[in-house]
């Protein structure tokens, strides 16, 4: 039986006593030369392409402040997580069940998991996970930039939210044969041919938008889309790639402050779209940016008189599958592969944090009553997102995942005998697919 521990924060007052505010916040998270990247599993820092940041919102109200941030990492992964959210927290005003923070899942960018580096440190000839001194400074830029945007923040009169498909992107990554089982893995690309001409398979099609405004001045837009967000990368050149090169060039375009979330994106990538080359990065970036300009043409502009703040800390259950035993004596293997060894890290990682009765942090923020941004840990299957939209038929759901990157990918539970990669790399049990489907429900419930 899983233990889930509920905390529950609500602002429901038809009205707000103290004018609505909203203040950004952007800061540079770039690892240096030499510093891992995606954990250590692909070459390290050679050069930089384009920096990565971090960026978010902090929404003033009644109660304490709320605070979402999407970061251009990989992943941040369990205490890494805690952390982040404590730090931000104490930055803002707030508490830590009251901070969102969501990777975008870039690959030429840094994983944060400093319990996993630590425990392979402490055998020979250790891999190396993570920069831990520039990890910190950038935490505390992020949040002396927090401190900074509250100086400026605006008053919030108005929502607005919007929808549109995003041509040539995403595809299921699993084929599935005629037994029912994954007969090939078509990942974030490929040159085969074969591969390309197969369906997209299982997506959602629809790039979300969400826009907060003082009367006619719009102050800042949220966009969610579902997929891998890589074109190409393990070439040692820091990249925030097209889902960032979209993002920025709205950015650029009305001068007004545009974040990017990734959706339940653990079995969707470009693999159909993509054959890993330059004019295929800059081909996704316009097809992802022309997305976010139509779903902003579309809008329905409301004024926001509600807001609702759900937090649900979860004690997710480890594969038992992988005990914390075995992977302990993988990690200490000096003779194993470097990323044979992080796995078995992140894996002992997790059990531990189950162990322990730490919990995963979900978290959804209800903007009005039509609106519903909802957060997620881990790599979660695409069914987790059309699943969550089914909860509030005629409303507004828009997902973001790789929240606390602890779980590893969250399949199905019938993945799991499906075969494919996923279910290789889901540090969670099997079972999770019920407590993933539960909270959900709980943090979209209407009131």
């Amino acid at each position: 039986m899983h233990k889930i521990v509920i905390l529950l924060s609500l602002l429901t007052l038809p009205a707000f006593a103290a004018p609505l505010k909203l203040a950004t916040f952007r800061a540079d998270v770039t690892p240096p030369v030499g510093a891992p990247l995606c954990g250590g599993l692909v070459k390290p820092v050679a050069g930089v392409s384009e920096p990565l940041l971090a960026l978010g919102v902090v929404i003033l109200s009644d109660d304490k402040p709320v605070v979402l941030c999407a970061v251009d990492w990989c992943e941040i992964r369990a205490g890494d997580h805690v952390h982040w959210r404590e730090v931000l927290a104490k930055a803002a005003g707030t508490t830590p069940e009251r901070v969102a923070v969501q990777s975008l899942h870039q690959h030429n960018a840094p994983i944060g998991d400093a319990a996993s580096h630590r425990l392979l440190a402490g055998f020979t000839s250790p891999p190396s996970v993570m920069d831990l001194e520039w990890a910190e400074r950038a935490l505390k830029g992020v949040a002396a930039s927090i401190e900074a945007g509250l100086k400026n923040a605006e008053p919030v009169t108005h929502v607005a939210h919007g929808e549109a498909a995003v041509e040539k992107v995403a595809s299921n990554r699993r084929i599935m044969g005629d037994d029912g089982k994954v007969a090939k893995m078509r990942l974030s690309s490929t040159k085969d041919a074969a591969l390309q001409a197969l369906p997209e398979g299982l997506v959602d099609p629809l790039l979300k938008t969400v826009s907060f405004w003082n009367g006619e001045k719009k102050i800042a837009v949220l966009h969610y889309y579902a997929t891998h967000p890589m074109s190409y990368y393990g070439d040692g050149m820091v990249t925030y790639d097209f889902v960032g090169t979209a993002r920025e060039q709205r950015t650029q375009d009305d001068g007004v402050p545009h974040l990017y979330f990734t959706g339940c994106g653990g079995n969707i990538g470009a693999g159909k779209y993509n054959d890993a080359s330059q004019e295929a990065r800059v081909r996704l970036g316009e097809n992802i940016h022309a997305a976010m300009v139509k779903s902003e043409q579309e809008m329905k502009r409301v004024p926001l008189t509600r807001m609702e703040w759900r937090a649900r800390p979860v004690v997710m259950k480890a594969n038992p599958e992988f005990p914390e035993e075995r992977m302990l004596k993988v990690c200490e293997n000096a003779t194993a592969a470097a990323a044979t060894r992080i796995s078995a890290a992140f894996r002992a990682g997790f059990a531990r944090q189950s162990a322990a009765g730490v919990p995963v942090q979900f978290t959804s923020l209800h903007l009005g009553d039509d609106v519903c941004l909802l957060h997620l840990p881990g790599e979660t299957f695409i069914e987790y997102q059309l699943f969550a939209q089914q909860q509030r038929p005629g409303g507004f759901v828009a997902t973001a995942s790789y929240g606390d990157g602890g779980p590893g990918y969250i399949p199905l539970e019938k993945s799991f005998a499906e075969g494919g990669y996923e279910p290789t790399q889901a540090f969670a049990a099997p079972e999770s697919e019920k407590v993933m489907r539960e909270t959900i429900v709980e943090l979209l419930r209407a009131k």
